[in-house]
């Protein structure tokens, strides 16, 4: 689950990361009243959308040579004018793709004065079974650029999880980051304390780009990017009360109702299957025989008829889907349970698109037979080539 910068640095606040004093503003109306709470006179006006890349971003609506979704603003006037202008708009950056994202939300912030912008983050190292930092003096870039580019200005320092944050580790940190004098100080006390807000309220990732040092010498959070584990939410109320849903996809919402693992993609294929290692392969050959999958849908092993209807009409509801490849091994699953499923799903919403199904594994034949005959106009398949051969032959 990932939440808005303010969110995320409020939850830093908490555990005494230094991040300068904003507020949260949903109507252009309370930007002034907002703006007079910070000590000025240099303000930021952020919006707020559950993307990055948001100070080069461009809105729909206004011209080209616009300002972007990140403004700085040098009197109150200046920030009420950027909110009306922003506020309601459709941002659009590297990485909303076209479609972007319709700024709901702005966070009014104090200025800094800035001498040097640094990366900082916190992720699970999979290559080491560890949370690792990953710091550059790089900041303010993309990391993936920095890492293609010069890959020598990245550092990344394991930590052990029984031992936490050692000082060894802070000192790599400082000598990463090129800290000296206050801005030391402030980093071997910000270092624990970001790995145990890292740890204690169960994040998946913690960045922040920049992390600055001020002309004062001092550090301080300027951005804050955090996305939680999902599976670890029910320990953490405070947590799951900051999901805002309208920076979510209906239908992501939709299929968390019953507990499908599902996402939203480009494509006009739409996918139902049972094992994520499974619906991966389907969307790969699907592209291998040039089309696009339009989501992953992987219903689980111990789906019921009711999960499997829902899942279908999460499918059909997509305006972009032309076609349907339903792609079931029965393990755990039973193949006669998915065909159940999909029939009664068919009867209910109709079907408008080609549908291919592809069935094996437990109750096979029983699962056929249902499809065989439900009278609807189903397309079977032998095997998963067989399958995705058929459902991009009849999308065209």
């Amino acid at each position: 689950m990932n939440i808005h910068e303010y969110q995320a640095k409020e939850v830093l606040k908490g555990y005494g990361a230094p991040v300068a004093e904003g507020v949260a503003i949903t109507s252009a109306d309370e930007a002034e009243a907002a703006a007079k709470q910070l000590p000025g006179p240099l303000y930021v006006v952020k919006s707020q959308i559950h993307a990055g890349g948001r100070g080069k971003g461009k809105f729909k609506e206004l011209s080209p040579d616009a300002k972007g979704g990140v403004r700085l603003a040098k009197s109150i006037e200046e920030v009420v004018s950027n909110a009306k202008e922003m506020l309601g708009n459709t941002l659009v950056t590297k990485q909303t793709g076209e479609a972007g994202k319709v700024v709901n939300r702005l966070y009014i912030e104090d200025g800094a004065d800035i001498d040097r912008e640094l990366y900082l983050s916190l992720l699970v190292d999979r290559s080491v079974g560890q949370i690792a930092f990953v710091a550059s003096t790089e900041g303010g870039m993309d990391i993936e650029t920095v890492a293609e580019k010069t890959p020598e200005k990245i550092v990344t320092v394991p930590i052990d999880p029984i031992s936490g944050v050692t000082a060894a580790d802070a000192e790599k940190l400082c000598t990463a980051l090129k800290l000296g004098g206050a801005a030391k100080v402030d980093g071997m006390q910000l270092f624990p304390i970001l790995y145990k807000a890292f740890t204690e309220k169960d994040m998946s990732l913690l960045e922040i780009n920049p992390l600055i040092v001020m002309t004062d010498g001092h550090l301080r959070v300027l951005d804050a990017k955090v996305s939680f584990d999902g599976n670890a939410l029910f320990r953490h109320d405070d947590i799951k009360a900051l999901r805002d849903e309208s920076e979510e996809d209906a239908k992501e919402i939709e299929a968390s109702k019953y507990d499908l693992a599902y996402v939203a993609l480009e494509g006009d294929i739409g996918c139902m299957v049972n094992g994520a290692g499974l619906a991966m392969a389907t969307m790969d050959i699907i592209k291998l025989y040039g089309k696009e999958p339009a989501n992953f849908l992987d219903v689980g092993g111990g789906a019921n008829k009711e999960k499997v209807t829902a899942a279908f009409k999460i499918i059909t509801a997509d305006p972009n889907v032309k076609g349907i490849l339903v792609n079931i091994f029965g393990g755990i699953m039973r193949c006669d349970v998915i065909a159940e499923g999909v029939v009664a799903a068919v009867k209910e919403v109709g079907l408008k698109v080609p549908l291919v199904v592809r069935l094996e594994g437990t109750n096979v034949e029983k699962g056929k037979a249902i499809l065989n005959e439900s009278g609807l106009a189903i397309t079977a398949a032998d095997d998963l080539d067989d399958a995705a051969k058929k459902i991009v032959a009849a999308v065209g």
